[in-house]
């Protein structure tokens, strides 16, 4: 089903220099658009994001603009749980000089429709130039139109997971085109149980932890999974932090039974496999398991709806083992940016393509899981 524009036309349209100046007015229009919703804070966050002055800041990373064209056609392959990162890889794709055909989550979420109809209404009404570079299409999961849209694109983008990828990967490419894939991915959090001691509103810092996780339900790979404790008084800290963001969790999150019974079965293989300690906790709106020790092991038994790992450190150093290819975000609080740049630099971890405070988990950049988007999906043309 084909929601906005048609994907043959996507076949015909020219490349475009990245970051082009209709492109940026038509993601300014939409901004305006999104900015206006109040519902829903992640299609307010997209507006914000796309604004014109906020892409012109991305544009300034870029030196060698008039040198690039978009590659031609990104077939985007979305998640289906996190509702709003079509929009992102839509923009990621156009921004970077590209027709888009756009795969959109299979179910069915109120804030996809809202940026869809402000897309549609947008082409219909001042950027119809922009009509063949924009497809929004939505489909079940079918071999046969997997195949279809693989083998015309220039560059295929998959998010979603190992499982996906794997899938989508039966359907093959033309000779010349590219893949970009986002697999499953883990995160972590680091406090400083000092600062946190320290810090003159405590529920802010709670809400901030809130937004990365139970946002999310924990299905968005930037969602910490792990709660990594530095410092003196780490369990004054924890009392107080976990104390405070309970409160946050019987205010705000909706909880099933199902999940209860699903979390307490995640406890269990964990435990099987694991020195790990369930926490005593008033009900089962947070999870704490502490563990005896850290490696990248342990995330085999991750589970979402607030269920968190937790271990306490004496130097950000001893994060190391837990720093495989799949970790994906480290957030931190009461941590010195230089610290974790030393920290990287040093000690050279094989994962972590983010680092940034907490609360920002889920902002986007054009710089995501380690790829530059700008680059990956604009070809550079050599002359001399």
């Amino acid at each position: 089903m084909q929601l906005v524009g048609n994907w043959e036309d996507a076949l015909t349209a020219n490349p475009l220099v990245p970051f082009d100046e209709q492109v940026l007015d038509f993601f300014n229009d939409l901004s305006k658009k999104l900015t206006r919703v109040r519902e829903y804070s992640d299609v307010a966050t997209f507006g914000f994001w796309c604004r014109k002055a906020s892409l012109l800041k991305e544009k300034k990373a870029y030196d060698d603009l008039q040198a690039r064209l978009g590659r031609g056609v990104v077939f985007h392959s979305t998640p289906s749980n996190v509702p709003v990162n079509f929009a992102f890889s839509f923009a990621a794709g156009l921004l970077s000089g590209n027709a888009n055909i756009v795969r959109l989550p299979g179910k069915d979420f109120e804030q996809v429709t809202i940026i869809v109809d402000a897309v549609r209404e947008l082409l219909a009404e001042t950027h119809k130039h922009l009509t063949p570079y924009i497809c929004f299409i939505k489909y079940a999961s079918e071999r046969e139109l997997h195949d279809q849209f693989s083998s015309v694109c220039d560059v295929r983008v998959i998010w979603g997971g190992d499982s996906t990828i794997n899938e989508m990967r039966k359907s093959p490419l033309k000779p010349r085109a590219t893949e970009l894939t986002f697999a499953d991915r883990y995160s972590i959090a680091v406090i400083n149980a000092d600062k946190y001691l320290e810090a003159e509103n405590k529920q802010a810092v709670s809400q901030t932890f809130y937004n990365d996780t139970y946002f999310s339900d924990q299905n968005a790979c930037t969602a910490p999974r792990i709660v990594l404790w530095i410092g003196k008084e780490k369990e004054a800290a924890k009392k107080a932090f976990w104390t405070n963001l309970y409160e946050l969790t019987v205010a705000k999150y909706e909880f099933a039974p199902i999940q209860a019974v699903e979390k307490l079965a995640a406890f269990y293989r964990a435990a099987a496999a694991n020195s790990v300690t369930l926490s005593d906790e008033p009900d089962n709106l947070i999870t704490r398991i502490a563990t005896s020790s850290i490696n990248d092991k342990l995330m085999d038994y991750k589970y979402n709806s607030g269920f968190f790992f937790e271990h306490d450190i004496s130097e950000l150093e001893e994060i190391l083992p837990i720093c495989g290819e799949r970790m994906q975000t480290l957030t931190y609080f009461g941590l010195e940016q230089k610290e974790i740049e030393r920290f990287l630099s040093q000690c050279r971890p094989k994962g972590i393509d983010r680092a940034v405070p907490m609360g920002k988990s889920m902002d986007f950049g054009l710089v995501w899981d380690g790829y530059d988007l700008i680059r990956q999906l604009s070809r550079k043309i050599a002359t001399w």
